[in-house]
């Protein structure tokens, strides 16, 4: 395969980590955990596949409806994620970064994320936005707030707001989507970045994410690179 023609920004939409515990028997805690395995297992192929930036959807500003023992659970996945297990990010040069609002989130969730931030800052491999307490809707309106904030202090002009300009002003300056992928067998894109995914090819797979292994996102790649991309032209 020509490495030329991956796809810069991959976005990954991890989902059926509950449903895949739920099968066997255990715990949804234990997909979370099982989740988050294949989570680094992905970020390394990717980053060692040359691709430049990838996505990752892991909690949306809607999940806090889930029950309070679940939400929990997952908040403690994060800081141990971020604290300890992400070294192996590290160490393969992977430069970590986040997207999503602060609150509610609790303040050792948040300081584990400047942590790891901050230790990777100047890493220069493959860039992982991961989303965290985050809803396109929310990125949209919170971007709009600051562009209009810029317009009142005179900053900018009305000219000066294009669609390049608010990609640039949203959480993080990243480029378009070039692909998305979910897994867990549902067809939607459940508020994931839906402004950069504008062009995006999507894929849905019926694999819990757990499952979803380097081999199957190999094929979805070779089938990326069969499409052709017309963007509107014709």
């Amino acid at each position: 395969m020509n490495d030329l023609n991956l796809p810069i920004h991959i976005g990954i939409i991890m989902d059926g980590n509950g449903r895949w515990a739920t099968k066997r028997g255990l715990k949804r805690s234990e997909g979370h955990k099982e989740g988050a395995k294949t989570l680094k297992k992905l970020c390394i192929y990717l980053n060692k596949r040359g691709i430049k930036y990838l996505s990752l959807y892991a909690f949306s500003t809607e999940n806090f409806k889930r029950e309070e023992n679940e939400v929990n659970y997952l908040m403690d996945l994060f800081i141990q994620l971020f604290k300890t297990e992400f070294n192996t990010l590290k160490k393969e040069n992977i430069k970590v970064i986040f997207s999503g609002r602060k609150e509610p989130l609790k303040d050792e969730v948040w300081l584990s994320m400047q942590t790891i931030t901050n230790e990777t800052k100047d890493n220069t491999g493959c860039i992982l936005n991961i989303c965290l307490n985050y809803g396109s809707q929310f990125e949209i309106a919170d971007t709009t707030k600051r562009i209009c904030q810029m317009y009142i202090n005179k900053e900018i002009s009305l000219d000066t707001i294009d669609p390049v300009f608010i990609q640039k002003n949203l959480y993080q300056d990243l480029p378009p989507l070039d692909l998305v992928i979910r897994t867990g067998g549902e067809m939607r894109l459940s508020n994931f970045m839906l402004f950069q995914a504008s062009y995006a090819e999507l894929f849905f797979t019926n694999t819990y994410f757990p499952d979803f292994n380097e081999k199957e996102l190999e094929e979805i790649l070779t089938t990326f690179l069969k499409r052709n991309r017309r963007f509107g032209g014709n």
